[in-house]
């Protein structure tokens, strides 16, 4: 998951966009190895009611101007690889994550040294909006190599 996860990051960062591909790359990833992975099938099944409320409150954000439509549908397909009992630590997780996220990003917008590295970078520039893959893909990547969750 941590390659598709950084390669979210890095075109949210880059274009300000979440290709639809890799979102849905993440939902097969679970639909796939989902099987395998959960010991119950029960708890298997139910996990895709997590994709659809996630999916339901991602588009009610998108269409209040909260996030954007990639940033629905990555967590959407996120929303599974998160047991039920996590989603408050989670939530912690992301919190956490957006704000060391938009520390870091605006930092390194401030520098011209690192700034320079990259400048073709739409969320350089980008006045309004803040690339939310960056720390939406950081929290998948943490939970799921956090062995106490």
């Amino acid at each position: 998951m941590a390659p598709l996860c950084l390669y979210v990051v890095w075109s949210d960062l880059r274009a300000m966009k979440i290709p639809t591909w890799s979102t849905d790359l993440l939902a097969l990833v679970f639909v796939v190895l989902g099987v395998f992975l959960l010991p119950v099938w029960p708890d298997y099944v139910l996990r895709f009611a997590h994709f659809g409320v996630v999916l339901a409150i991602g588009i009610g954000l998108n269409g209040i101007g909260a996030l954007g439509a990639g940033d629905a549908k990555f967590m959407a397909s996120a929303a599974p690889f998160i047991a039920l009992q996590d989603v408050g630590a989670v939530l912690f997780l992301l919190v956490i994550s957006l704000v060391a996220a938009f520390v870091v990003h605006r930092l390194c917008r401030a520098i011209p040294a690192v700034r320079g590295i990259v400048p073709h970078w739409q969320s350089w520039t980008e006045t309004r909006r803040f690339p939310m893959g960056f720390p939406l893909g950081v929290t998948l990547v943490l939970y799921l190599a956090t062995p106490f969750f």
